[in-house]
């Protein structure tokens, strides 16, 4: 036994830095003088970094990634919040054939998804921008949304809700007055986690990019430029740390809303 747990561990600790090692390499070269992406390191600067705030291309890719994720976050936790209010607390025909069918982009490869919402617009007369990034992005963050906020609505107890109708609350201030304030943690976590996945989306918004990149996008053209590479880098390694910061904040809040939800389930005494 003890030896096959000395195996696991070792087969976890090869995993993890198989996974992880180009991560770390990323904030490794982003502080490397030289500009060649190599071993041995020739010395510590952050003049790449220094790059990043004298390119005016970067930064009007960077606000049509902002204006996208954020547009993202928003619409895909309000439709979000929809089908999850809908699908954990009526019941209703075809329920779980809906609910499979509308998670469904979580598992089809992006690719399909990019490709086919390419053919869709362009024979609908529609052009390529923003917006239709925006779209792209809204039909595969809500799922992810969905997940996220079926499991805050589903640890709700129901007669909280109940006690508010006996109180002679309508439907609408319910939902304000005490469902809304439960789920809360549950809706920030949605919005960071929508958002971080627009920010670092590429397949989808390269193919319906048209002559607005994304971020992402940006990053891809410059990958012809050996020169561009020490500042991709940086560029690359800030994306890193912001996604990890919102993903970590992500995860606080859904910990922390279903902690809420526990405790008022159990009136309190937890």
């Amino acid at each position: 036994m003890r030896g096959k747990s000395r195996f696991f561990n070792w087969f976890i600790g090869f995993f993890l830095l198989f996974l992880y090692a180009p991560a770390i390499l990323l904030p490794v070269f982003a502080f490397n003088a030289s500009s060649i992406v190599s071993f041995p390191l020739t010395g510590f600067t952050t003049e790449w970094f220094s790059v990043l705030l004298t390119n005016g291309t970067l930064h009007v890719a960077a606000r049509n990634s902002l204006l996208i994720a954020i547009t993202t976050a928003i619409f895909s936790t309000l439709l979000a919040v929809l089908a999850a209010r809908a699908s954990t607390r009526f019941s209703f025909f075809g329920r779980r054939s809906i609910m499979g069918f509308v998670m469904l982009p979580m598992v089809l490869p992006e690719i399909i998804i990019g490709v086919s919402l390419l053919v869709v617009i362009i024979q609908m007369g529609f052009e390529l921008s923003l917006w239709s990034i925006t779209m792209g992005h809204i039909l595969i963050c809500t799922p992810f949304c969905i997940a996220i906020l079926s499991s805050a609505f589903m640890n709700l107890d129901k007669s909280l809700e109940e006690a508010s109708f006996d109180l002679g609350q309508t439907r609408w201030n319910t939902f304000w007055l005490v469902i809304f304030p439960l789920v809360m943690p549950g809706i920030v976590a949605s919005l960071l986690i929508a958002f971080t996945i627009s920010l670092d989306e590429f397949i989808i918004a390269f193919f319906l990019a048209g002559t607005e990149p994304t971020l992402p996008v940006y990053i891809w053209g410059q990958l012809r430029f050996p020169a561009k590479l020490p500042s991709l880098m940086a560029l690359g390694t800030v994306l890193l740390f912001v996604s990890i910061g919102l993903l970590l904040i992500a995860d606080y809040f859904r910990r922390r809303g279903i902690r809420k939800t526990g405790i008022e389930n159990t009136g309190g005494f937890l």
